[in-house]
């Protein structure tokens, strides 16, 4: 081994966790790289873990006491979530039945394969490990621990993640987003678990899914509210 080389890499895994120069510029390449898609922050977002010595603990990457209540409960949580926000909360405020943008979904089982994948890699992968696991760990480290900054954390990852979903879905994109947004970071806020989240959210968008694969969402929109 090379004399200092393990000094110099230690280094360097300490300025990748801190916020001067190198981990200000981290940060930005992560986030700018969501615009290529959430998958490729959470694969970037795994390497600076590694490059910085941040044990995968911190990014939310902790093993379940069980297994099969994580994924039980997690489905069961994805599922409920979407029901209730198409059947109640999107009535309420006013939102169109039919999603405009995933309407070309409806009787299509050739599209199904894709956007199946999507859901797992992007959505349920990706944007998990994005905003929560690693803007909680960024923030904690930032401001510190603490109610308030778990809070502030919760509120800000909300706001990122429903803006993320305007540009294809517009408002009532973001409405959804900031009801599943504050569910799912006030989940991880509490628990710190993000295995919970990735099989909630896959749960979520593959109910969204059936519903309007099955043309159901006239019939769910107007379950309760009609």
């Amino acid at each position: 081994m090379i004399p200092g080389t393990s000094a110099r890499t230690s280094d360097t895994a300490r300025r990748l966790r801190g916020f001067g120069p190198l981990g200000v510029l981290a940060v930005l390449i992560i986030v700018a790289s969501s615009v290529a898609g959430f998958f490729i922050s959470a694969l970037l977002v795994l390497a600076w873990a590694r490059a910085s010595d941040t044990p995968l603990g911190s990014l939310g990457f902790n093993a379940p006491r069980r297994w099969t209540l994580t994924i039980a409960g997690g489905i069961g949580l994805g599922i409920v979530l979407k029901v209730v926000s198409k059947a109640i909360v999107m009535p309420l405020l006013g939102a169109p039945a039919i999603n405009a943008t995933y309407h070309y979904l409806v009787g299509n089982a050739g599209a199904l394969p894709w956007i199946t994948a999507a859901v797992l890699i992007n959505a349920g992968f990706g944007e998990e490990v994005f905003f929560r696991g690693y803007l909680f760990e960024r923030l904690g480290a930032l401001l510190g621990p603490g109610k308030a900054v778990l809070a502030g954390s919760v509120v800000l990852s909300t706001a990122l993640f429903a803006m993320a979903h305007y540009h294809d879905q517009g408002l009532p994109g973001v409405e959804q987003a900031v009801l599943t947004g504050l569910v799912f970071g006030g989940i991880y806020a509490w628990r710190r678990q993000i295995w919970f989240l990735m099989i909630a959210h896959v749960a979520y968008d593959l109910t969204a899914i059936v519903i309007i694969y099955c043309n159901w969402e006239e019939a769910v929109a107007r379950l309760v509210i009609r």
